[in-house]
């Protein structure tokens, strides 16, 4: 990315100028989600949606561009790392230093899934489409919680050994820990040779 006041070019993944007068100034993150729009539709039914302009010439280029982006190849190779393969969709998470990345089709496979990141109980969800994943820390007044997928349910429920239920944005439903929220933990939705460029110490989860 280049700013319009300087010129200075930026990583889009760490927000760090890495050319030009803002060389090593870095920007702070706003955390975000990565949902599909009929998700975010039911959590924010009044939302507003950003229409891009059809006027700009940019709007042609970016048309499809992440579906033909993918069948290029890594350049270059992660080699001689043979983990994941480079396009492997992953969801990365980092915690101080350290940073892990959970392959998407083991999240799908394993929702929910309950791991430690540099000492913190974190929990990984996938939402019933399939597609939106979110994480948290799993703790409350300082408490570690174990969950399990409620079942027969047709939105994404959690339980605990409490009784409580918790839905997809972290809030306990039900149960005695109702009206709760759990912390959110940014995640980043990537393919592995991204993940792996910005994070070389990076662990994948198995």
């Amino acid at each position: 990315m280049q700013d319009e006041a300087t010129g200075s070019w930026w990583q889009q993944v760490t927000g760090e100028a890495i050319f030009g007068s803002s060389k090593g100034q870095r920007l702070k993150p706003v955390a975000h989600d990565e949902l599909s729009f009929s998700l975010w539709k039911q959590e924010h039914p009044n939302g507003r949606v950003l229409i891009p302009d059809d006027s700009k010439p940019w709007k042609k280029f970016s048309e499809d561009w992440e579906e033909q982006t993918a069948r290029y190849p890594v350049l270059p190779e992660l080699s001689p790392d043979t983990t994941l393969s480079p396009r492997t969709q992953i969801v990365g998470i980092k915690i101080g230093t350290t940073s892990k990345a959970y392959p998407m089709t083991t999240v799908q496979k394993q929702t929910p899934i309950l791991d430690h990141i540099a000492g913190t109980p974190v929990l990984i969800v996938m939402a019933e489409d399939k597609k939106s994943v979110r994480a948290f820390e799993r703790t409350i007044d300082g408490q570690e919680l174990e969950f399990f997928a409620k079942p027969a349910s047709q939105a994404l429920r959690l339980l605990d050994a409490s009784g409580s239920e918790w839905d997809f944005t972290g809030k306990s439903v039900s149960g005695p820990y109702t009206g709760r929220k759990l912390k959110q933990i940014f995640v980043l939705n990537d393919y592995w040779f991204d993940w792996k460029a910005y994070n070389p110490e990076t662990v994948v989860y198995q």
